[in-house]
């Protein structure tokens, strides 16, 4: 199971502002090399980085395949809206995950920092 988890600050209003996500394990839905679920969670993991680095400013520090860790990102700085969007994508995108395959491939969670 790929768990993942999300950081978050709550703010005003039921609103919360993500800092970082950190993803560790695999799903195990099929062989490697044939497991559409890691493929996906890798595609929209890497391309939110790719993304954040291309299109912002921000500053942050990440890393993706080493050990038992398949992703890790967090922003170091205060988050422009533009990243704030790309993370509200990514989330969407891995609950979407969860919802259509179970809680048994992904398992996301929300922590407070």
């Amino acid at each position: 199971m790929i768990k993942t988890t999300v950081l978050k600050h709550s703010i005003d209003s039921g609103n919360v502002l993500y800092k970082g996500i950190l993803m560790e394990g695999h799903a195990g839905y099929a062989v490697e090399g044939e497991d559409i679920i890691c493929a996906a969670v890798s595609a929209l993991a890497l391309n939110f980085f790719n993304s954040v680095e291309a299109f912002t400013e921000d500053k942050f520090e990440g890393r993706a395949g080493e050990e038992n860790v398949q992703f890790e990102f967090l922003f170091t700085s205060e988050i422009s809206p533009e990243s704030q969007l790309l993370m509200n994508s990514l989330v969407l995108g891995l609950q979407n995950i969860e919802r259509d395959y179970g809680k048994s491939y992904i398992n996301i969670r929300f922590e407070e920092v």
